[in-house]
Formats: C-alpha cells, structure tokens, sequence
C-alpha cells in the first residue's frame, strides 16, 4: 500500500500519510527486500474454554438439562435461564457447558455481566472486546467502535460452533451484540428478568424454579454426606422446607453445617425456624452471596410503583393472589392510575423474578422472596400506609366475593356493608357456576382476609368476609366450617349488630349440633332464637327455631323435635314466604320418613316440590333436594320403580349443580336401590363413584363407603369389618346449612342411629 502526502504528491516523491481503517500492524516501505518480521505480535489464541466448571454440590435439574438439550437439537441458538437470584441458574449454566463441551468444538466463551451486581453492568462493547480477544484477535487489532467490534465479532465467530454463555444479563441490549453469527453455535443466558425482547427474536426461555424436596436433599448429601443426612432425615427435610428449595440458601446452610461436623440439623432448623430471622440467618459478609442481598440487588433495580406494590404484595393475607388484589393497592401507589396499570406493574416484577405466575393471572411471592418483601415493608412504609394496603385488598375480596354471591344465592338475605375503600376491576359471573368456582378457588383467602380483618378489629368487614362464604359451603364443604362460624361469631359480638349475631349462633349452633356437641348446640341456637326476637327479625328467630328442632332430631328427641317442626310450619305458612315454607316441608317429611309416617312424608315432599319450583331460577338445588328425599320414602315403602327414577333425577341434578358431596350421597342411595333390585354390578359401580367424589373432596366417609362396595362376579370375599353395615348410608348432603366434613362428622347421635337402622341418612338445614 502506497501512503502520500500532498506535498510529496507535488514533488511525486512517495509520502508517508495512512487513510482509512487499519486493524493489526502494519509496513510503510518504498521497496523491501527480504523477509518482514514482527516481533511482539501474539500468537492466534487456542480453542477458549472460559466456563468454570459446575460446583461440586451440584444436584437435580434434570428436566432443565433435557430442554437445554432438546433446545440444541431443534437448532435453537439462543436459550435465556431466567429465576429469581439464588435459584441456581449460573450453576445449571455451568453444568450444561460441562455436559455440551463435545458439541462445540471451537470452544466456549463466558462472561460475568455482572447485571445485578454492586458495581455498572458491563457494557456490550468491553464484552466484545473481551471476547476478541479469546479468540485470537489481538488487543492492538480492536477497533474503537460498538459498530466495528460487533462486525468483527460476527466475522470471527461465522462457520464456528461456540458455546456462548452469558452470566446474569441485565437487559436484552446489553446481550444481543454478543450472539454468534453461526447457526452452530449457541448462546446461553442466565438473567433475574426474562429478557422479552430476546424471546420476541424467536430465543427460548426456561424459567428455572426452586429445587424439589429430594432435590434439596441430594443438595445437602453432597455437602455434608449421605450419612449426616441419613441420620436426621427428618430434620434435613425440615431445612430443605425452611429453605424453599432456593440453592443459594440450601448451600448457605449447608456451609454452616460442613464447618462444623458437631453441629446438628436440627439445630439449624431451629433458628431458621423464626420467619423473622431467617434471613438474616442466611447472611454472609459478601452481599451478593447472601440470600437478602440477592434480592435486595433485584429489589434496586426496579421503579418506585413497582417496588412499593412488591413490598405491599407481601401484605396479602394469602400466599396466591390475582391482578384484583395488586388493582387495590394501586390507589395508595399512584393517584389516578390508569387502567392496566396493575397488569403492567405485575410485569415488571414476573420480568425481574420477583414473582411466580402459578396459574393463568395467578401469582405468588417466592416463600424466601415473600420474608425479603415484608421486611422491605415494615422499613419503609408507615403503620399507616400498611394498614390501608391490608385493608384494601380486604374489601376488593368482599367485593368480588359478593358479586359472586349474588349469583350463586341470590335468594339469601344479606346485610349491607359500607366500604371504606373503592375496589375496582371486580370479576363479572357469567354463570352460577362461574361464580362458585372463583369463590371455591378462593376460598382460603377469603378466610384469611377475615382473619386480618378481625385481627385489626374491623368487625363488620369479619362479619361479612364470613358470611359471604355461605355459597361454597353450600355446594363444595371444607373442613373449616367451624373456624368460620366461630370467626364470624366473634365479629357479630364486636360489631354489635344483632342481626349478624342471631345469624352466626344459629350456623354455629347447627355446625355443633353435626359435630355431636348437642350440649353447645342447643345453647347456641337458644341463644340465636332470642337474639333474633329482641332485633325484631321475625324470619331470623323461625329459621332458628328450625335449626334448634333439627338439634333435637339430631340428639334422638323425635317428639320434641317435631312438635317444633309443626310449629315452624306454622309460622312459615303464616309468613307466606313459598321457598322457606318449601325448606321447612323437607325437614320435617324427613323426620316423618324416619317415624315411619311415609305416606305423609310424601305428601309434604310433593308440596315442597311445587313451592321449590317457582324459585328454581334462582335457587335449583334445593328442589334436588326434594327428589332425593323422594326416592328415599319411596325405598322405605317398596315402591323402587319410583325411587329408582328419582334418585336418578336427584344424582343428575347434583352433578349438572356441581354439589359433588349431593352426588355421592344420591349414588349411595342408588347403590341401596339397585342392590334391592337385584343389580348388583349397578350398586358396586354406584358405591365405587360416590366413594371417589368423597375421597376427591376429602371425606373421611370415603373409606367407610368403599369398604361397602361388593367384590366383583367371581371375586371371593376373604373377610369383610364387622362394624360395617354394608347397606348402611352415608350422612347425606344437608341443605342451605352444610357442615365440615370431619372425624367428628362420624359422631352418632341416636337420631343418625335411628335413621341408618330405618335406611334414611340424616338431613341439615341451613341459611335463607
């Protein structure tokens, strides 16, 4: 190459000026002679291998390692692991260079980012710099510009398969100048966020979770030994608990333990046993290996709303909540916020791993993540701003859960409460069935929101988050029947309102009375019988009375119990309200039914049923109830044509209701019925369908009715329990009042052993 000066141009003699872009060494030379030699030059750099290998601990991750493989396979080139910090995404990172180290034969580049760390990411031209240099290009030859060094790394890097792993990135920017060229090679990316923009160029992400239970373990043992593990089992499954299944918190504890070999795991469970301390149990001086300051890093890096609904989030009264909760808090973060606003700022904290999306809009805070958030609460927003946090996503669950009521009962009686918040974005129901299971879904944090609301003593919030369980009681049970009744007593009593009191005595009264705490029952419902008479509630103090005459049914006081039937019959019919006189006709045809008085009991069971069906629209379930009783009075009097026929109706009208504990009892009846007709391969497959939707929603009548089911044709009965009547039926499903299914549900009162003796199950009654 020829170099000249204008003034050697004049003179045409040869110049010495260089223009344009010249990379490496270069010879500026009229004529050589000879060989050229440079001296200083380094040589090409060899095949790099740049990632460490994988921690000696390493344990599980074997579904991550197959998508990372099946990713290879498809041609997939760049593959983004994205998790909360601590989750171990660098070690799996380093894991899969280890296993893929074959597959690459030109070698494998890696660089620390350094995205979340206490000092500025790096930037995307000192990265490239980096690795020209691993590749043979010499530190002299790098040109100034991004622009260049991108172009000379795309050149250095066409036609090679490399292994390209970047360690936690911070932005999609900062990355995607760092991707080969080459369709051979592949890019692997650990970050706390997802990098969407990435992923949008057709990159695959795989989110990395938290270690399974035996995974932690496997963790633990090669930290510490099989034999340390072995020798408290229990223990160490407590620790992988404490530790979520978090790496860096597992390996943190285990470094404890290895240094010191007298120490025992039950020792280190006990103080990470504290929610408050157990992050700081889990500290180290280096903040970025530490569990609190991993999180703390990815705490920094967000914006002020994102960062104040992170730490309001962990007010939530349950650990799974939906966008409407996040909506709540939005007034006390923005002033005006615009619609959306909350999907957004729950994108924020999913993008930076803060949150797991568990379900379709349904989130949870990590357990480790969830201590971290509260901590950040309590330091940084006053008593003040918390307790409007807490009590605004109490009253969106009233509001929501209310609307859901409506729907599903639209027949009861309510109470109105006044909201000291405005909750918005509250669902809409299409349907009944729509509405009772979002309520069935959220049952859990509806009676924890009662709980915080009590707790602070906002009694008539309690009342109404308890009573507005009524619907899912009705048609799904739970076992925490009693714990609702008892809560929504408390709130009735510091409220002061007579109405709620009378109501939740007499749930309460009727929940003790199928418990078998007759005593306690019958105090109760007295007790709800005046309290509705001194607040003027006509209808109240019948529907009590009600419950009080099934109190005595239940105890075996059969006379007593149905002189105060007739008398709520009575009363019912004099207050012409069709639907409850209809209620009232069931409860006592049952107790006739079981006297033996079946002709009667019929006849108040079709009336029932007329009465019921003008309300059906808004009430079906309890005309099924009619059916059901039907096609027991009429396998009591022989008649099994027609019982069959209605018990059929009764099992279809429970299934198309969702009411799974109706179905069962409407099978276990039909069961009795095609046993007594002689079809024996009907009743075995009756019985064995109720015992399944039993033991599905965790009846402890499930084993009960499976030790019933008749062995098959062919099938010898070796021995069979001899305190179980095979013809015996189940307690069935109670009407508007239904109760816990329990141990204590199996408490036998002498009305229950009435009824199984006569082949009729005792009935509830509840709320209007």
């Amino acid at each position: 190459m020829s170099h000249r000066s204008a003034a050697d141009n004049n003179r045409g003699s040869p110049g010495n000026t260089i223009s344009g872009i010249v990379a490496g060494p270069s010879v500026q030379a009229l004529d050589i002679h000879g060989g050229v030699h440079f001296h200083g030059v380094p040589p090409a750099a060899a095949t790099p291998h740049q990632a460490a290998a994988p921690p000696p601990h390493f344990a599980g991750r074997g579904a991550e390692v197959r998508s990372l493989r099946s990713a290879m396979d498809a041609g997939s080139t760049v593959v983004v692991l994205s998790g909360p910090g601590g989750v171990g995404k660098t070690a799996l990172a380093r894991q899969w260079a280890r296993l893929a180290e074959d597959a690459f034969p030109a070698g494998q580049l890696y660089l620390n980012l350094g995205g979340f760390g206490l000092v500025p990411p790096v930037e995307p031209a000192e990265a490239l710099r980096s690795f020209l240099r691993a590749l043979g290009v010499p530190a002299g030859a790098l040109p100034p510009t991004l622009a260049e060094l991108t172009a000379l790394y795309r050149s250095q890097t066409a036609g090679r398969s490399l292994l390209v792993v970047l360690d936690d990135a911070f932005s999609a920017a900062q990355v995607r100048v760092l991707v080969p060229s080459s369709s051979s090679s592949m890019t692997v990316i650990t970050s706390r966020v997802r990098l969407s923009g990435l992923i949008a160029e057709g990159a695959v992400l795989l989110e990395i979770t938290p270690l399974t239970t035996a995974e932690s373990l496997t963790l633990l043992a090669n930290f510490l030994g099989e034999k340390r593990i072995d020798g408290e089992r229990e223990q160490a499954e407590r620790l992988a608990e404490l530790c979520a299944g978090l790496p860096i918190a597992l390996c943190l504890a285990a470094a404890r333990l290895s240094t010191r070999p007298r120490l025992s795991l039950a020792r280190v469970v006990a103080t990470l046993a504290a929610e408050t301390q157990r992050l700081a149990r889990l500290e180290t001086p280096d903040r970025e290996s530490s569990v609190s300051g991993s999180f703390e890093l990815s705490y920094q890096a967000l914006d002020a709303s994102a960062a104040a609904l992170y730490r309001r989030l962990s007010l939530h009264p349950g650990r799974e909540f939906g966008l409407g909760p996040a909506a709540a808090l939005l007034p006390g973060i923005q002033a005006g916020s615009p619609a959306g606003e909350a999907d957004r700022l729950i994108g924020v904290l999913l993008e930076s791993s803060l949150l797991q999306e568990v379900a379709e809009e349904h989130f949870r805070l990590h357990d480790l993540i969830h201590l971290h958030a509260r901590q950040k609460v309590v330091a940084e927003d006053t008593e003040a701003v918390r307790e409007e946090a807490m009590l605004a996503m109490s009253e969106w669950y009233l509001g929501a859960a209310s609307a859901a009521d409506v729907v599903v009962t639209p027949y009861r009686r309510r109470l109105v409460y006044s909201y000291r918040t405005s909750p918005s974005e509250l669902p809409a129901f299409s349907d009944r069935d729509e509405a009772l299971a979002w309520l069935d879904r959220q049952r859990s944090n509806l009676s924890a929101a009662g709980q915080v609301a009590l707790d602070h003593r906002w009694a008539e919030l309690a009342w109404h988050l308890s009573d507005v369980l009524w619907p899912v009681q009705l048609y799904r049970k739970s076992t925490d029947r009693k714990d609702i009744d008892v809560r929504g007593l408390a709130a009735a009593r510091m409220w002061g309102d007579p109405r709620a009191e009378g109501r939740m005595l007499k749930r309460l009264g009727r929940t003790c009375t199928t418990l078998g705490e007759h005593d306690r029952a019958e105090q109760l419902l007295r007790k709800a019988v005046t309290t509705y008479a001194e607040s003027g509630d006509a209808e109240g103090s019948v529907e009590a009375q009600e419950m009080l005459a099934l109190a005595y049914r239940d105890s075996g006081r059969a006379d007593a119990a149905a002189e105060l039937l007739a008398d709520v019959l009575a009363t019912r019919r004099r207050l012409g309200n069709s639907r409850d006189i209809g209620l009232t006709l069931i409860s006592l045809a049952d107790l006739l039914s079981g006297r033996g008085n079946l002709a009667e009991a019929v006849e108040l069971l079709r009336e029932a049923g007329r009465l019921l069906d003008q309300s059906v629209a808004d009430d079906p379930y309890n005309p099924v109830r009619v059916k059901l009783g039907l096609a027991r009075a009429y396998f009591d009097g022989g008649d099994l044509a027609a019982a069959d026929l209605a018990v059929t109706e009764a099992i279809e009208g429970m299934k198309r209701l969702g009411a799974a504990i109706g179905e069962a009892d409407a099978l276990e009846l039909a069961a009795r019925i095609a046993a007594r007709r002689g079809d024996a391969t009907r009743s075995r497959l009756c019985l064995q369908r109720a015992a399944e939707l039993l033991e599905t929603h965790g009846s402890p009548r499930a084993a009960a009715l499976r030790r019933q089911v008749p062995a098959p044709p062919g099938v010898q009965v070796i021995s069979q329990p001899q305190d179980v009547d095979p013809a015996a039926p189940g307690r069935p499903d109670g009407e508007p009042e239904p109760v816990p299914e329990t141990d204590a549900d199996h408490v036998t009162s002498a009305h229950d052993q009435h009824q199984r003796c006569a082949g009729k199950p005792a009935e509830q009654i509840g709320d209007s």
